[in-house]
C-alpha cells in the first residue's frame, strides 16, 4: 500500500485543527470569493473532538456554480452575521494550533484576504499544512484520480474506505462537515502510514 509515502501523516502532531470554506464563487478579476461558512474540526489526541461552523454574511454574489455545491442561496446568505463579528470566536479555534486544510492554497489565501480587509489580528498558529498536497505520492504510487492540487477528499474517502458524510447531504458540501471528513480522512492516513 505504499505505507511509506504516508509518512508526513504520521509526524503530524495529536492535536490540531482541521478548516474548510464554502465561499461565493472562484476567484476572478474582482479578486478573491467572500466566506460564506468556514468549518473548524477540532483534534484531541488523534480524535474528532468538535466541529462548528461559521455562517458569514459575503459582499459579493454567490455564483449559481457555488451555490450548486454548498446549497446556499443569497437569500438565506443575506440573513448571516458579518464575518468580523464573528471573528473572535474563530480565531479562538486557530491560536497556537496547526491548521490542515484540503486544498489550503484555496482556503487559506481567502481567510488572510477577510483578515487584512477588515483590519482584524491574525493569532499567532503553529503553521498550515495542505493535507491535499501531502498525500500527492501516496496518491500517484495508488494511480489515483489527482488533479495538479492533488486527489479530492471525496477521492481519498473512497479509497480509504471512510464514511462518507456528503452522502447524508445528498452530497452537498458543507464547511463544518467537509471540514470533519478530512480530519477523518487524515487519521485513516496517519494509521496506514505507520511502518511496524
Amino acid at each position: 500500500m505504499y505505507k511509506e509515502l504516508l509518512w508526513v501523516f504520521t509526524q503530524l502532531p495529536d492535536d490540531y485543527i482541521v478548516l474548510d470554506t464554502e465561499t461565493t464563487g472562484l476567484p476572478d478579476e474582482n479578486g478573491l470569493p467572500d466566506i460564506v461558512t468556514l468549518g473548524i474540526t477540532v483534534v484531541r489526541q488523534r480524535e474528532i473532538a468538535k466541529s462548528v461552523e461559521f455562517e458569514t454574511r459575503p459582499h459579493k454574489p454567490i455564483s449559481e456554480e457555488a451555490q450548486s455545491i454548498h446549497g446556499i442561496s443569497n437569500e438565506q446568505a443575506a440573513n448571516f452575521e458579518s464575518f468580523e463579528s464573528q471573528w473572535n470566536q474563530i480565531a479562538e479555534y486557530l491560536k497556537n494550533q496547526l491548521a490542515i486544510i484540503h486544498n489550503s492554497s484555496f482556503d487559506w489565501p481567502i481567510l488572510l484576504d477577510h483578515v487584512e480587509r477588515y483590519d482584524l489580528e491574525m493569532p499567532g498558529i503553529q503553521g498550515v499544512f495542505c493535507s491535499q498536497k501531502a498525500a500527492i505520492p501516496w496518491a500517484e504510487a495508488m494511480d489515483l484520480k489527482s488533479s495538479s492540487r492533488g486527489p479530492s477528499l471525496d477521492t481519498l474517502t473512497k479509497e480509504l474506505g471512510v464514511e462518507d458524510l456528503r452522502a447524508h447531504k445528498d452530497g452537498v458540501h458543507g464547511a463544518a462537515s467537509d471540514s470533519k471528513q478530512a480530519a477523518r480522512v487524515i487519521e485513516v492516513m496517519r494509521r496506514s502510514g505507520n511502518i511496524e
